[in-house]
């Protein structure tokens, strides 16, 4: 038996928990503490800002399961997903969107490594940094995924080290999808959301019966065309009374980050990714919206996801319009993502690859 470290102070992590039967991990430092549910995708379920008490990730009202112990009534390529999904943030390869079938494997939702329990392995222990590396690898396809997660005494940033794996001795396609979920209280309409200048895409389809964005638009950041002749200022967040839920791409940025910054309370969420590998940033507008399963008017997040591919069709239909990540035999591709709580107010400029946030 590893017998993991007890401190109070600096940074501080422990695999030695259980949250609904789940094996979790927590690490934490001064200004974060970070919460992985290890048995479930190695989900990143809560990140929080301690001065603040706030906790940026999304919860889903029925929040987390354990699969283990209840039985869903009907199996579905969407609703099996659906069923275990918490909320917070994903690592959804090699499949990210809708049901699809390639290479003659069924994919469902989000498929296939954010449903399965990850091996843990604790690198680093110290009061000056902690690391812990999770690894999966997938059942239907060729797909191996290990990310590794660190804190530093006195940051503010999470990084993420994370690499993708082809492990079969065939070329394979993948869709490689961050699905992270930010949610009220921290959510808001005092919220302003900040990107690099990009040109945003809406889908071919309506999202819901309550979507409002009109469909096939191609245009610059920020203003979005509703279907109602008005014009939709993505760096203003809507408050619940919106009753909207629509999917949009962001493309074409000269670099990788977003920030969402509460102008109420001070606080603030960023991400800064690899613009070459995520050409893509989906855009999940679930803003009280969404009349049937499985939201039925009862949420209040976004998805703010990058990803390798568009759009929301799956593996097969990013196949199709040519946006898949290609894989050769062996082949791996690495990232690293910073996930940055910072405090001000003001509209945000950039986040540097060190997590460091700019204003204006």
């Amino acid at each position: 038996m590893h017998y993991e470290g007890e401190r109070t102070y600096g940074c501080r992590i422990s695999s030695a928990w259980t949250y609904r039967g789940l094996r979790t991990v927590v690490l934490e430092n001064e200004l974060l503490r970070v919460i992985v549910l290890a048995d479930k995708g190695a989900d990143i379920y809560s990140i929080v800002h301690k001065p603040s008490d706030t906790d940026f990730m999304w919860r889903t009202p029925w929040g987390v399961r354990d699969p283990r112990k209840f039985i869903p009534t009907t199996g579905g390529a969407e609703n099996n997903w659906l069923d275990v999904y918490e909320g917070g943030w994903q690592t959804v390869v090699p499949h990210g969107g809708y049901p699809s079938t390639v290479a003659g494997a069924e994919l469902g939702l989000h498929a296939e490594m954010s449903t399965m329990p990850w091996d843990v392995r604790i690198d680093e222990d110290t009061p000056e940094r902690v690391a812990v590396t999770f690894s999966a690898r997938g059942y239907r396809t060729p797909f191996s995924v290990t990310k590794t997660l660190s804190l530093e005494r006195g940051s503010g940033v999470l990084s993420l080290d994370e690499t993708v794996t082809n492990d079969g001795q065939v070329e394979a396609d993948a869709v490689w999808l961050e699905h992270l979920a930010i949610g009220a209280p921290f959510l808001s309409e005092h919220c302003r959301l900040d990107v690099p200048a990009c040109t945003v895409w809406t889908d071919h389809e309506s999202t819901d019966d309550s979507s409002k964005l009109v469909t096939d638009h191609r245009g610059p950041w920020p203003n979005v065309p509703a279907k109602d002749g008005s014009l939709i200022d993505f760096t203003r967040m809507p408050p619940i009374e919106d009753r909207s839920l629509d999917m949009a791409y962001m493309t074409e940025m000269p670099e990788g980050w977003y920030a969402v910054t509460n102008e109420e309370t001070g606080v603030g969420f960023g991400l800064r990714f690899p613009a070459e590998v995520f050409q893509y940033l989906w855009y999940w507008r679930n803003l009280g919206g969404g009349w049937g399963y499985p939201w039925y008017g009862r949420c209040y997040n976004v998805g703010l996801e990058p990803c390798t591919s568009l759009s929301n069709g799956g593996l097969a239909g990013a196949i199709e319009n040519g946006t898949a990540r290609h894989f050769g035999a062996g082949e791996s591709l690495s990232v690293t993502i910073k996930a940055v709580a910072y405090t001000g107010g003001g509209s945000v400029t950039g986040i540097d690859e060190n997590g460091v946030v700019a204003r204006g």
